[in-house]
């Protein structure tokens, strides 16, 4: 099997941590060679930044109705190679401990609402608070910061107390480790190196908050949820996969399946606390469907 045939393969039956993160480097693998042939073929520096502004989210409220489409394409664009690594080794980190805590049909919707608000906190406070005001320049804003937030404040909303060991420091609960990320992009607003990228993390982190803690507060949403029936009939109409394919699929791997394992367990203990207090004609159909089958199962 060659690289290209084992990449397509990775890519297709992969999770959608590994799909994030190949989206993230084949963008920026495609925008380098772009510039590169832009710099061969005479173009000057400020031609080439243009071309990767125009897939940036600008601070400019004009400009950004034009370019409507980039508070998503933004999250996908890196600058350069550190830009890149650092954010896929934090995107891989945290989404690891994601679907391990929460699953992987949430990873999606929680990058890219993350995304979105940090797009949405630079450009409010590039444009209404007096501070940061851009005073008709244009800053722009890329990659994948504010959705890795997101994923981070996300699960340790959800999961606060669980625990991660960390090279040199040891055992360290997750809400330690998104509380000093938080302080970090607090102090370092005012240094002016990077403002708009770490005020975009704060608009993750919140986005983050929110979803842990409708998680906490709900349970985790099942396949009811509109966002995930959403893109299951996307993928439906524009992937669909002969019986023959279907049986290549990658079976579980013993991580992935106790991870399946536990949270299924988590969710029917939800339920049966959910019978308890309120009885059982309060349950959902899904809810009421999931008990079903772990009758079946026990």
């Amino acid at each position: 099997m060659t690289i290209s045939s084992e990449i397509r393969e990775s890519f297709r039956y992969g999770s959608m941590l590994t799909r994030l993160i190949y989206i993230n480097i084949g963008v920026f693998l495609i925008f380098r060679f772009i510039q590169l042939f832009m710099l061969l073929f005479g173009f000057q520096p400020d031609e080439i930044m243009k071309w990767l502004a125009f897939f940036s989210v600008p601070a400019n409220f004009l400009q950004l109705i034009k370019r409507f489409w980039t508070p998503i394409s933004y999250m996908f664009l890196h600058f350069d190679f550190l830009h890149l690594l650092f954010n896929i080794l934090y995107l891989y980190w945290f989404g690891k401990i994601f679907m391990h805590l929460v699953g992987e049909k949430q990873l999606l919707k929680t990058y890219l609402l993350g995304g979105l608000a940090g797009a949405l906190a630079y450009f409010l406070a590039f444009n209404f608070i007096p501070a940061f005001y851009s005073g008709g320049s244009s800053p722009i804003l890329m990659g994948a910061s504010a959705s890795v937030m997101a994923v981070l404040f996300s699960v340790a909303r959800f999961q606060p107390d669980y625990t991660v060991n960390l090279l040199f420091i040891g055992p360290v609960r997750l809400k330690y480790i998104a509380l000093t990320a938080l302080i970090i992009d607090l102090i370092s607003i005012p240094t002016l190196s990077n403002t708009g990228g770490h005020l975009a993390h704060i608009g993750g982190a919140l986005a983050g908050l929110y979803l842990g803690w409708q998680w906490s507060k709900n349970g985790l949403p099942g396949a009811s949820d509109p966002f995930i029936l959403f893109f299951e009939n996307l993928k439906g109409q524009f992937g669909k996969k002969s019986k023959m394919s279907v049986a290549h699929k990658r079976p579980l791997s013993d991580y992935e399946y106790n991870a399946l394992k536990l949270r299924r367990q988590k969710e029917l203990d939800r339920i049966l606390e959910k019978i308890k207090s309120s009885g059982y004609e309060s349950l959902s159909s899904e809810e009421k469907r999931t008990l079903f089958d772990a009758s079946k199962e026990g």
